[in-house]
C-alpha cells in the first residue's frame, strides 16, 4: 500500500515538473499553491494564491486564476495586482481578464493603477498593451502629486510611454490646489505639464476669479493660460456684491501674477458702480494687456450709459486708456469727449481715480459758472489726502472780470469720537458795483461734533458751529459759484453761530449751549443777536391711565439791537388727561391744565423790566368733539363738530404788535399763538367744525373742510392783532381740500373777518396734471391786519417723452406790480447724461444784486463732470 502512494506522488511530480516547464516556453508561468488540469491540459485552474509571470515579464498575483490554453484567455480574482517592473506600472483590482493575443486586460469593480508617479482610480480598466494605452471608466480619479494635479472623469485614456492623458465627455481638475478646471476632452501631457482642451471650459482660481473660454491650453509649471473667447468675472464668490465682466477674444494670462495679453476686450463694470442701477459703464478696445498693477486698453472707448442697440450719449474715445490699481488712476492718452458719436472736447491726457477710490490726492472735475453780478469762472479742485482720517480740498476759481480770484479751502478730520469740517475762502479784487471799489472779501464755515460718552446717558455730544462772511451779501453773490459745501448757510441772509450739548437720559432731555445770529439784511449795529447762554429741559414726571405730566423748563440770556438785555427763565407743568367719555352720545373730552412760571429781567426791553420780575400764570384747557359718521355704497363721509374752552384769569405779556397767523388747522392748539413765556389771556370758546369724504375703495379723500372761530368773553390789547384774537369775535378760519378727481385737487385757506363781509387772507393752490403735464397755481393775498402780501406764482412741467422735459417757474408780487423772475428750462436727460437750456430773468435788486437776464446751458456727463456756460445775450436777441 506505502508503494503504491509513494508511486502515485512521483507520477504527479514528473508530470508538474514537466507541465511547468513545457509552459515555461509558452505565454504564462504559474507558480500556485493548488492546481487543477482539465481538458487534456487545455483547462487549468489555480487556488489558494499564487502568482503567473507572463511572457513579456507581467507579474500577476491573485487569489485564484483560470486559464483557458485554447483561446489563451486568462481571468484572475481576488486582491489582483498586475505589475510590470519594466514599464514601471502596478495595477490593483479585484477581478482581470487577460486575452493574451490581443495584449488586452480588463479589470471589473473597483481598480487602481498606479504608474510612476501617478495613482489612476476607477471602475473598470481596459489595458491595452500593444498600443500601451490604459483606459479608465466611471469615476476616474487620477492624482498625480508631484506635480499637484487632480482629474476626474467618466472616461480618461493613459498613453503610458508617451504620459498622455485625454479623457472623453465632461472632466474636471484641480491644479496646484488654486486652480479648479471643469472642461471636456481634456488632454494632459505629462511630459510638457501641459493641459489643454479645443472645446469649451472654465477655470476658478482661488475660489475668487472664475475664466470661462474654449480651445485653451494651460502651462501648469508655469501657471499661464492660453485660450480663445474668454469670460471673466472677478470675485465670483461674493453673491452679494457685483462683479465686474471682462470679455477677450483670445489671450495669455498669467494666472499667478494676474498677468495678461489679449486681443478685443470688453470690460462691463458693475452696474451700480456710480451709484446708478441703470448706468451699463464699459470700456472696449482692440487690445489689452496687463502686468503688475498696470492694466492698459488699447483704442479704447468708455461710457457710463444705458445699453443699448443705439450709440451712446456719451462716450469718451481714447488711444490707450490705462488703469493704474497702485495709484487706483485711470488715465486717458489722446482722448476725445464725444456726443452721440460727434467729437466736442479733446485732452491730450487727464486722468482721475477708479471707481473703487474713496479718496485719493488729485484734481477733480472742473467747473465753469456763470453770474450776471460776477461774470464767467472756472474753478479746478485738488483733493488732498493727509491721513487717514484727513483731508482737504483746496479749489481756486477765476473770473474774467476785475482779474477776481478766490482760495478756497475745505478741511476735514474723521476721528473716533468727533469730526471736524471748515470752509475758509478769500476773493480778491472783488469790485461792488454800488461803491465801485475794489477789495477783499471772505467767509469762514466750520462744524465740530464730539461724541462725549458720558456714563448713564443714551446720547450726549457737543456741536459747535461758526458761521461769518466779512460782506453782508456774500452768500448771496456766491451762492452757486462757492456754495456747493453742506456748510453754505440755508439761509443767505442770516448766519448762526454757536455751541451745544445735548444729553438723552431715560428721564429726561437737556441741551444746553450758546448761540451767535447775525442778520445780514440789517446794518452792522443791530445786525448781531447773542444768546448766552441757553438751556431746554424736558422731562416727564407722570403717566398713567388718567394722563401725563410733564415739565419744561427753558432760559436765556438775549442780546440784541445792541443794548437790548433779556434774561428770562420758564418753567412749565402741564397735566392733559387721556380721551374720555361720559355719555351714551359718544362725546369725546379731554382736558388739560397749564402751570408757567416766569423769571424775567429786562434793559431797553419793552416786555421785560430792569428789575427781577417772578410771574406764575395758568391756563386750563377743555376739549369736547362729536365724532359723526355716515355710510353709503360708495363713500364714508365723517362730521366733527369740536368746541374748546379755555381760560386764563392772569393777565399776559404785550405782544399785540407781533406777527402771529392763526389758521384752521392750530387754532385748537393750546400755544396757537406760538409764546413761550406767557399764556394767552382772558376766556376764549372756539368753536369748529371738520368735514370729511372719503372712497370706501381707495380711500380716496373727495373733500376736506375745516372751519373754527374763536369767541372772547372780553377784548385783549395784549393778543397779537394779527391773529385777530384779540376781539371777542375772532376771525373765520377755513381750509378747503377739493379733490375733483385724481387729475385736478384744489386747496384753499382763508380768513373771513367776524362781520362776513371782507376775506383778509386768500390762499389758493390749484395742481392739476394729466398724461405728461402737471402744473401748480398758487395765489395769496393778505390784508387789513393780516398783512399786505399779494403774490401769484406758477410752476409747470411738461414729460414731452421719456428723455425730453420742460418746466417754467415765474412769480408775479401783485403789491408792488412786478414780475419777480421768469424760469424756462428744457432738458434732456437719460441715465448717463444731462443737457439743458435755461432761461432766467429776475427784477430783485439789493445793492450789488441786479436784475438779471440769463441764458445758460448746461451739460452732465455722469459720472464724470458738469459744464455750465452762459450764452451770449446778442446770439439769441440777433
Amino acid at each position: 500500500m506505502k508503494n503504491s502512494i509513494k508511486v502515485f506522488l512521483y507520477i504527479f511530480l514528473i508530470n508538474f515538473i514537466f507541465f511547468n516547464n513545457s509552459f515555461s516556453k509558452e505565454s504564462f508561468e504559474f507558480n500556485v499553491t493548488e492546481i487543477e488540469i482539465k481538458e487534456n491540459g487545455n483547462n487549468i485552474k489555480g487556488f489558494n494564491r499564487g502568482t503567473i509571470i507572463s511572457d513579456n515579464g507581467i507579474i500577476i498575483s491573485a487569489d485564484t486564476f483560470n486559464y483557458n490554453k485554447k483561446s489563451n484567455f486568462l481571468s484572475a480574482e481576488g486582491n489582483v495586482s498586475i505589475e510590470d517592473k519594466l514599464n514601471n506600472y502596478l495595477i490593483l483590482t479585484d477581478k482581470i481578464n487577460y486575452d493574451k493575443n490581443n495584449e488586452l486586460i480588463i479589470t471589473f469593480k473597483k481598480s487602481e493603477a498606479i504608474i510612476e508617479n501617478i495613482t489612476i482610480n476607477a471602475v473598470t480598466f481596459k489595458f491595452d498593451k500593444n498600443k500601451n494605452i490604459l483606459n479608465a471608466i466611471t469615476n476616474v480619479q487620477i492624482v498625480d502629486k508631484i506635480n499637484d494635479v487632480l482629474i476626474f472623469s467618466e472616461n480618461i485614456n493613459y498613453i503610458i510611454d508617451k504620459k498622455i492623458i485625454f479623457s472623453a465627455g465632461p472632466t474636471s481638475s484641480t491644479i496646484k490646489s488654486s486652480y479648479k478646471f471643469d472642461a471636456e476632452d481634456i488632454y494632459f501631457n505629462k511630459n510638457l505639464n501641459e493641459l489643454n482642451s479645443e472645446l469649451k471650459a472654465s477655470i476658478l482660481v482661488n475660489n475668487t476669479n472664475f475664466y470661462s473660454f474654449e480651445n485653451f491650453k494651460f502651462l501648469i509649471n508655469q501657471e499661464i493660460l492660453k485660450a480663445n473667447k474668454i469670460y471673466l468675472k472677478e470675485n465670483s464668490k461674493k453673491t452679494n456684491e457685483e462683479s465686474d465682466e471682462l470679455f477677450f477674444d483670445e489671450g495669455i494670462f498669467d494666472l499667478k501674477n494676474e498677468n495678461f495679453i489679449a486681443g478685443k476686450t470688453k470690460i462691463n463694470l458693475k452696474k451700480n458702480i456710480f451709484g446708478n442701477n441703470k448706468n451699463d459703464p464699459r470700456l472696449i478696445g482692440i487690445s489689452s494687456k496687463k502686468n503688475k498693477d498696470i492694466t492698459t486698453v488699447n483704442k479704447a472707448i468708455f461710457t457710463s450709459c444705458e445699453n443699448n442697440d443705439n450709440c451712446p450719449p456719451w462716450s469718451i474715445k481714447a488711444s490707450k486708456i490705462t488703469h493704474n490699481k497702485n495709484k487706483k488712476q485711470i488715465i486717458y492718452d489722446d482722448a476725445f469727449l464725444r456726443v452721440y458719436d460727434i467729437p466736442i472736447l479733446y485732452f491730450p491726457r487727464f486722468f482721475h481715480p477708479d471707481p473703487s477710490v474713496k479718496r485719493q490726492s488729485g484734481f477733480l472735475k472742473p467747473t465753469l459758472n456763470n453770474s450776471n453780478i460776477l461774470g464767467s469762472s472756472f474753478s479746478l479742485p485738488y483733493f488732498n489726502v493727509v491721513s487717514d482720517n484727513i483731508d482737504y480740498t483746496f479749489t481756486p476759481t477765476i473770473f474774467d472780470k476785475n482779474n477776481m480770484f478766490v482760495i478756497q479751502n475745505e478741511y476735514r478730520q474723521e476721528n473716533k469720537n468727533s469730526s471736524f469740517i471748515a470752509d475758509l475762502s478769500l476773493v480778491h479784487n472783488y469790485k461792488s458795483t454800488s461803491s465801485l471799489s475794489k477789495n477783499s472779501i471772505s467767509h469762514i464755515f466750520s462744524k465740530f461734533k464730539k461724541n462725549l460718552n458720558f456714563e448713564n446717558f443714551i446720547k450726549s455730544d457737543l456741536n459747535v458751529s461758526i458761521e461769518k462772511t466779512s460782506n453782508n451779501l456774500y452768500t448771496k453773490l456766491f451762492d452757486g459759484v462757492l456754495g456747493n459745501s453742506y456748510l453754505w448757510p440755508k439761509n443767505s441772509s442770516l448766519l448762526e453761530s454757536g455751541a451745544e450739548i445735548n444729553l438723552e437720559h431715560s428721564d429726561f432731555f437737556l441741551n444746553s449751549g450758546l448761540k451767535i445770529y447775525e442778520d445780514l439784511t440789517l446794518n452792522k449795529n443791530d445786525s448781531y443777536q447773542f444768546i448766552l447762554p441757553y438751556y431746554n429741559l424736558t422731562k416727564n414726571l407722570i403717566k398713567n391711565n388718567y394722563g401725563t405730566l410733564n415739565l419744561i423748563s427753558k432760559g436765556e440770556n438775549s442780546l440784541e439791537n445792541t443794548n437790548n438785555l433779556k434774561t428770562k427763565i420758564i418753567n412749565d407743568i402741564s397735566f392733559i388727561s387721556k380721551d374720555y367719555s361720559l355719555n351714551r352720545y359718544g362725546l369725546i373730552n379731554n382736558y388739560g391744565i397749564y402751570l408757567k412760571n416766569l423769571n424775567s429781567l429786562g434793559k431797553k426791553d419793552s416786555k421785560f423790566k430792569n428789575s427781577p420780575q417772578y410771574e406764575i400764570s395758568n391756563i386750563i384747557q377743555f376739549n369736547t368733539s362729536l365724532p359723526l359718521i355716515k355710510e353709503t355704497n360708495d363713500h364714508i363721509n365723517f362730521l366733527i363738530p369740536k368746541l374748546s374752552l379755555r381760560s386764563n384769569p392772569s393777565d399776559m405779556i404785550n405782544y399785540q404788535n407781533e406777527n402771529r397767523k392763526v389758521n384752521a388747522q392750530n387754532i385748537f392748539d393750546i400755544n396757537r399763538l406760538a409764546l413761550d413765556d406767557t399764556f394767552e389771556s382772558g376766556t376764549s370758546l372756539t368753536i369748529g367744525l371738520d368735514y370729511e369724504k372719503r372712497d370706501k375703495i381707495d380711500n380716496y379723500k373727495y373733500l376736506q373742510l375745516n372751519l373754527a372761530t374763536s369767541l372772547r368773553k372780553n377784548e385783549s390789547d395784549n393778543i397779537p392783532s394779527s391773529s385777530s384774537l384779540n376781539k371777542k369775535n375772532s376771525n373765520i378760519f377755513g381750509s378747503l381740500n377739493y379733490g375733483l378727481n385724481t387729475n385736478l385737487d384744489i386747496k384753499y385757506n382763508f380768513m373771513l373777518d367776524n362781520k362776513l363781509k371782507n376775506i383778509n387772507y386768500n390762499d389758493i393752490e390749484l395742481n392739476y396734471s394729466i398724461s405728461n403735464f402737471d402744473t401748480k397755481l398758487n395765489y395769496i393775498k393778505e390784508t387789513d391786519i393780516i398783512g399786505s402780501s399779494n403774490f401769484i406764482e406758477n410752476i409747470s412741467n411738461y414729460k414731452i417723452d421719456k428723455n425730453n422735459f420742460l418746466s417754467f417757474k415765474t412769480r408775479r408780487n401783485q403789491a408792488i406790480n412786478l414780475t419777480e423772475y421768469y424760469d424756462l428750462i428744457y432738458e434732456y436727460k437719460n441715465d448717463c447724461l444731462t443737457a439743458g437750456v435755461s432761461y432766467k430773468k429776475t427784477y430783485y435788486q439789493d445793492r450789488d444784486l441786479k436784475p438779471s437776464e440769463d441764458l445758460m446751458f448746461t451739460i452732465t456727463f455722469f459720472p464724470l463732470t458738469t459744464f455750465e456756460q452762459k450764452i451770449d445775450q446778442n446770439l439769441y436777441r440777433n
